[in-house]
């Protein structure tokens, strides 16, 4: 649960932006969404972090008893997670390096490599995580819907909500597509491609004329949605009266 205090934006994507990191379990693209902010202040050496209690470390996923030192590396690697995350929000993919992050989690540079890979998996995995936390949010507000019109709605709102999160430490990191390498960009474009499965799924299910292309009609709903946070000032409308704008706009039903 992080906020973007004195972070900064790095590039552009015209593809899904700024969805906001959430504190998750990192092992995999676990994606439990807690939409909390805390005040962990970005410069400090070592931010504290919010542990598990006794009893819940004691127990493994099946319920029986776990390796306390087990428990505690997990910990420890998402803490070092949270570390990378706020560094690469601020300063950017290229400019942090492992000596970076090692520091502020209070380790030694070789050390940090117990608990990843590298840096580029270390960059894909957050960058992951924070999509498929954002898929699961915009599932959960598809729940119970079955007009395709009422769904395209809900699915604009929800995209709108964490475009315009302000504590947001996703949207700079997923903004650093031109700053990684090549390899590590390919990986990221090919999930960014699942994520839009969804808005796939939901303008394929519009019953549009005819004559109206399925594939730029997206592109242009996403483009808009991914830039709200250019565009979108507090006023005169509403985030939810903003998104039912949108559907009203894009809404060519067939005659």
């Amino acid at each position: 649960m992080l906020s973007r205090k004195n972070t900064h934006k790095y590039g552009h994507s015209c593809m899904s932006r700024g969805v906001r990191f959430v504190r998750t379990s990192f092992s995999g693209l676990d994606s439990r969404l807690l939409m909390k902010r805390s005040s962990l202040p970005v410069a400090a050496p070592k931010s504290p972090r919010i542990r598990r209690t006794k009893d819940a470390r004691s127990l493994s996923e099946n319920g029986k008893p776990g390796s306390p030192g087990a428990e505690e590396q997990a910990d420890r690697r998402h803490e070092i997670l949270e570390i990378a995350a706020e560094l690469f929000a601020e300063r950017g993919y290229r400019a942090t390096s492992i000596r970076d992050i090692a520091e502020r989690a209070g380790l030694l540079a070789g050390s940090l490599y117990y608990h990843i890979r590298s840096k580029e998996a270390l960059f894909v995995e957050i960058h992951n995580t924070a999509l498929a936390a954002a898929a699961m949010r915009i599932h959960n507000a598809l729940n119970g819907l079955s007009d395709p019109w009422e769904r395209l709605q809900a699915a604009c709102l929800e995209m709108l909500e964490i475009q315009l999160n302000a504590g947001s430490l996703t949207l700079p990191i997923m903004n650093n597509l031109r700053s990684v390498p090549e390899t590590v960009r390919d990986v990221l474009i090919r999930q960014r491609d699942d994520f839009e499965k969804i808005f796939r799924e939901l303008v394929a299910a519009l019953p549009l004329e005819s004559d109206i292309d399925a594939n730029l009609y997206r592109i242009l709903l996403l483009s808009l949605l991914n830039s709200a946070d250019g565009w979108f000032r507090e006023g005169r409308l509403s985030r939810a009266e903003i998104a039912a704008q949108i559907v009203r706009i894009f809404r060519h039903p067939k005659n």
